[in-house]
């Protein structure tokens, strides 16, 4: 049968090569963008899975933007703290040839002490000018903040890294549950009778030997011993005629007293102990038992991480409590995709101007300068050279935990995060990315079918024009 007024096999051509013509677009569209999903309708799953992907890369590069800037601060402030380093070591330097007294002249002490108050100003200059981005981060703005501490309960705080609640303060209850004590024994034969004694007083910091006469009495004894304390380490207090108590200078168990008879008959100590070690003080901070080397605790947990250096008379009170407050401060920074609690790394830079390297307990460093307790013209070597080591110590341990900062945790989760954004990038690539592979494999199987469907168009157009063959018979 032949009809002209619907060509049924013309609009099935027709809609087969729209279809065609179709399928060619959509695979030159992807060949020319790379990708499998352009528009929502190429796969609706698919694009709402890629778009999160898309959205976890941008936060992972983010991340690690972060992270390089983070690593700025960093390394800009380890600059400044290797700079005070150097200085350090000059002011020891310094210290240790004033302290030749009788081989440099009065002259060369004031030149040394004018070398040394120019030091201290270099040190306080380098903390107060030592900033990335206008943001100083020496002088102790990157310091965690507190309120409420007591200096004749501890003598000096530094917060490494405090977690803060939101909005709020963080108190940190400080209980002493074990004191701690100098080393200790002590002498109770009185006056030397019958013939001299010799002995030989042991200390953390070195050894004497004394030879008390007879009618040495104790007065003479204390006298002798507190002489050569910063040689032993071991002072002397007489607790009356008849006793000597032997004390180490220090606090802790690394502290030590030892007193031994050389000769004579006899050197009578109390229970017959002639040597002892002193104790650590051990608290209890938040609830957590720390272990105290000599007079310092350092609380190391995921909310408090610190040390503190406790006063004499606190460490030495049994059930001693002590209470603060940690109000702000910190350098954070957010080094992972989630912008949730653990995104954030803490750790504060604290302070390190003349005014707070070193402790109330030891002494602070602008001590050193003229007119201050510790001057060279005070003769006061040993207090000077101990406050210079524990603030080398200081700037050590800051650069330690900067270094560690650094390393464990920066570079570390720097490094996870690239592997991470690596297998996202590869997992949107599966889903959104073309195959170039199959695409042009259907770019010629498309343009042949679209050939073939004009064609056939075009035959099926030409078909009606049979129907006049019919009427011309």
């Amino acid at each position: 049968m032949s009809r002209i007024n619907n060509n049924v096999q013309s609009l099935i051509a027709q809609r087969v090569l729209g279809l065609q013509n179709q399928r060619l677009n959509g695979t030159l569209q992807r060949l020319s963008t790379g990708l499998r999903i352009n528009t929502g309708r190429d796969d609706p799953a698919g694009l709402i899975a890629s778009e999160s992907l898309r959205n976890e890369m941008r936060a992972i590069t983010a991340a690690q933007q972060n992270i390089s800037r983070a690593n700025n601060v960093v390394t800009v402030a380890e600059s400044g703290l290797s700079e005070i380093a150097s200085l350090l070591n000059d002011l020891e330097h310094l210290i240790d040839i004033s302290s030749n007294e009788s081989a440099i002249s009065p002259d060369e002490r004031q030149a040394n002490q004018l070398e040394i108050d120019a030091i201290l100003a270099s040190i306080n200059r380098i903390a107060n000018t030592t900033e990335l981005q206008g943001r100083k981060l020496l002088n102790g703005a990157l310091a965690y903040a507190t309120s409420g501490v007591r200096v004749s309960q501890i003598a000096d705080v530094r917060l490494n890294s405090v977690r803060i609640p939101a909005g709020s303060t963080l108190g940190v209850n400080v209980q002493v549950t074990q004191i701690a004590s100098a080393a200790r024994v002590t002498y109770i034969s009185g006056t030397i009778t019958g013939s001299a004694r010799t002995i030989e007083v042991a200390g953390k910091l070195g050894r004497e030997v004394f030879t008390f006469g007879v009618g040495t009495t104790v007065a003479n004894m204390v006298s002798a011993i507190n002489a050569v304390k910063s040689v032993t380490g071991v002072s002397a207090t007489g607790g009356s005629t008849a006793f000597v108590n032997f004390f180490s200078t220090g606090y802790g168990s690394s502290e030590i007293v030892s007193v031994r008879l050389l000769s004579g008959s006899s050197f009578k100590m109390a229970g017959d102990r002639y040597s002892d070690n002193g104790q650590d003080v051990i608290a209890r901070v938040n609830g957590m038992t720390v272990q105290g080397n000599g007079l310092k605790i350092s609380p190391r947990g995921g909310v408090l991480n610190g040390d503190l250096t406790l006063s004499v008379g606190f460490a030495t009170q049994t059930a001693a409590t002590a209470t603060f407050h940690v109000t702000g401060g910190g350098a954070n920074f957010a080094i992972t995709p989630q912008l949730d609690g653990g995104s954030i790394a803490r750790i504060g830079i604290n302070a390190v101007t003349t005014a707070s390297l070193g402790d109330r307990n030891t002494g602070l460093l602008f001590s050193l300068g003229t007119g201050e307790t510790n001057a060279l013209n005070t003769q006061r070597y040993k207090q000077a050279q101990d406050i210079v080591r524990l603030a080398a110590t200081q700037i050590a341990e800051l650069r330690g935990r900067l270094g560690s900062f650094q390393k464990s945790t920066l570079d570390t989760t720097q490094n996870s995060l690239m592997v991470t954004f690596e297998n996202v990038s590869s997992a949107e690539s599966q889903i959104r990315d073309a195959d170039f592979a199959a695409e042009t494999s259907n770019l010629t199987r498309s343009q042949i079918l679209v050939q073939s469907a004009g064609l056939v168009l075009a035959n099926t157009n030409r078909a009606p024009q049979n129907v006049l063959q019919l009427l011309q018979q």
